[in-house]
C-alpha cells in the first residue's frame, strides 16, 4: 500500500493539514472526520479504516483535519467554514490532476458533506456516508435525493437511529448497509467496515 505523505492546503484564509496517498492519477476520495469539539480528527479509527479501504481499491486518498483541529489553523465554525474546507480539499485533488473525486464522510463529516452536496451538483463521482448523525443534525433528505450512493451504519448507533434511517432511505434512494452489534464508534469493527467498503467499491 502506498504510504501517505503530509500535505498542507492553503485556501479561504486557513491552512489545513492533511495526509495524501496517491494510488491513482485519475480517481480519488476526500475523507472527512467526526466532530472537532468531541475529539474528532483525521486520525480517528473510522477515518483510518475508510482510508485503508479506498487505498486498497486503488483510490488516491485525502484525509485532512478541519479548521481548528490539530495542525489546521482557524477555529471550529459549526459546519459553515468546514464546508469551505471540503471544497478546498477537492480543489487540491483537482490541482494535482485527479478529477474523479468520491466523498466519504463519517459522523459530523457526513453532515458537513451533505451541506456541500446540497449546494453543488455533480461535485462527487460517488458518495458514502458512515453513521450520519441524524439524531443530532438536520439533513435535508429531499435535496439529497439520488446524491448519496450508500450509507453504512451500526444497528446500535447512538446518534443514527436505524429505524428512522430505514424510512429516510426511501426518500434518499440510497443503498443501506447495517452492521450488526455495532455502535457509532466501530471499536473492534474496523475490519468489518473495511470489508464492506471494499465490497461496495469493487462493484463500482
Amino acid at each position: 500500500m502506498i504510504k501517505e505523505e503530509q500535505i498542507y492546503i492553503e485556501k479561504y484564509q486557513v491552512k489545513l493539514e492533511g495526509l495524501l496517498s496517491k494510488s491513482s492519477e485519475e480517481k480519488g476520495v476526500v475523507i472527512c472526520h467526526p466532530h472537532p469539539l468531541m475529539g474528532g480528527s483525521m486520525h480517528n479509527n473510522v477515518v483510518e479504516a475508510i482510508q485503508e479501504a479506498y487505498a486498497a481499491e486503488n483510490y488516491s486518498t485525502l484525509r485532512f483535519n478541519f479548521r481548528g483541529v490539530e495542525g489546521s489553523t482557524g477555529q471550529y465554525d459549526d459546519g459553515r467554514g468546514e464546508q469551505a474546507d471540503i471544497l478546498a480539499a477537492c480543489k487540491y485533488l483537482q490541482d494535482i490532476g485527479i478529477l474523479k473525486i468520491a466523498f466519504a464522510g463519517y459522523s459530523f463529516g457526513s453532515w458537513v458533506g451533505a451541506k456541500v452536496i446540497e449546494r453543488f451538483d455533480n461535485l462527487f463521482s460517488d458518495v458514502t456516508f458512515i453513521s450520519p448523525p441524524i439524531n443530532l443534525y438536520d439533513f435535508n433528505y429531499a435535496k439529497l435525493n439520488n446524491k448519496i450512493n450508500q450509507i453504512i451504519c451500526g444497528n446500535n448507533d447512538q446518534f443514527c437511529d436505524v429505524n428512522v434511517l430505514k424510512e429516510k432511505i426511501k426518500i434518499l434512494n440510497s443503498n443501506l448497509k447495517i452492521i450488526p452489534d455495532t455502535d457509532h464508534f466501530y471499536f473492534g469493527q474496523e475490519k468489518e467496515l473495511i470489508n464492506i467498503i471494499a465490497e461496495i467499491l469493487s462493484n463500482r
